[in-house]
């Protein structure tokens, strides 16, 4: 693949520079990932913060490091969670291309540095339910009514699953929860996220929001949803899709990640064109109010950003994500200004 090539000349692979997906953590009495601290900050769209680069997330190089990528970060507050914690934060991420692999790091600091767990992957493509090309895209939440945390995570590119873990290490219970058949029109359905948020008539304690390849035109890559009472079953999912990315100007998005502010409901998303954008769809998912560019890379970032999770350290708001090219991406860390 050539990295070099022009937005326009997109296709799976090249978008894939920015479709991972984004998570959030839990700091010291501060909710992460749903609203920023408000903290003072230059204005974004709708408000939210700026942010400038701090650090790369690793200090170090990678052990397990099978293809000079490492992408889709999501970070999750343990510490009041789990006792026996190897950090306060644990960091998921993983490679896209094959083999994949679920990766864990951690750390005291919500900035960083990351330590390597020196067991990874945690999880790798040889599931129980079946041998897969890749797994990847990992995003965690911790469901509170089961104390348990769940990983969201795709193998192949059509299919979304669920694992279940007491310690957020050791994941069982390997579930496919969603494919392209439950989607009409699709032929990708990955890179899935999932929020507590309730939408009014659903039932529904979660959300989910994903990419799906939509054989509908215009746009070809989109971002769809779906709810679930739990978050591990029961799942329902909306035939069409929530955001297109004509509204951007673009042909293909994904990445999404659902904000909360002025209350109402954003999703902060990749498009096409290396930048990260920004659109209002509502607390009950009924708008879809294109919003512009939440943040676009600086030279360091080598042409690209990505799959953002957001938290709240000590007051300060951080954004991690992902920055460079699409096979030599690394995790870097920001901090609102």
């Amino acid at each position: 693949m050539d990295d070099r090539l022009p937005p326009a000349a997109l296709n799976r692979r090249t978008l894939l520079r920015g479709a991972a997906l984004l998570g959030t953590a839990t700091a010291a009495g501060t909710a992460l990932g749903g609203g920023l601290a408000a903290t003072p900050a230059l204005a974004g769209p709708a408000g939210f913060p700026s942010y400038r680069y701090v650090r790369d997330a690793f200090a170090k190089p990678l052990a397990y490091d099978p293809t000079g990528e490492m992408i889709f970060p999501c970070v999750r507050g343990v510490y009041d969670k789990i006792s026996g914690a190897r950090g306060r934060y644990y960091l998921y991420y993983a490679p896209h291309d094959a083999p994949g692999g679920i990766c864990l790091a951690y750390a005291d600091r919500l900035e960083g540095p990351y330590t390597e767990y020196p067991a990874n992957p945690i999880v790798d493509r040889m599931l129980p339910g079946a041998t897969v090309s890749h797994v990847s895209s990992p995003h965690v939440v911790w469901n509170a009514a089961s104390r348990e945390f769940f990983l969201y995570f795709h193998g192949e590119n059509t299919t979304t699953r669920v694992a279940r873990s007491r310690d957020g290490i050791s994941f069982t219970d390997e579930t496919p929860i969603l494919s392209t058949r439950l989607v009409p029109n699709t032929t990708e359905t990955s890179y899935a996220r999932v929020f507590e948020h309730r939408v009014a008539g659903k039932n529904n304690t979660y959300v989910m929001l994903f990419m799906g390849a939509h054989t509908v035109r215009p746009g070809v890559r989109k971002i769809f949803w779906g709810w679930s009472p739990n978050g591990w079953d029961r799942w329902q999912f909306a035939p069409n899709p929530l955001i297109s990315p004509s509204g951007d100007g673009l042909t293909d998005i994904s990445g999404p990640h659902l904000l909360h502010r002025n209350g109402t409901t954003y999703v902060a998303y990749h498009g096409g064109d290396g930048r990260i954008h920004l659109t209002e769809v509502g607390n009950n998912f009924d708008r879809e109010v294109h919003l512009g560019v939440f943040h676009a890379p600086v030279a360091s970032d080598g042409g690209r950003v990505a799959a953002p999770c957001f938290g709240t350290d000590g007051g300060v708001s951080y954004m991690i994500y992902e920055a460079g090219p699409r096979l030599d991406a690394r995790i870097r860390i920001a901090r609102a200004v």
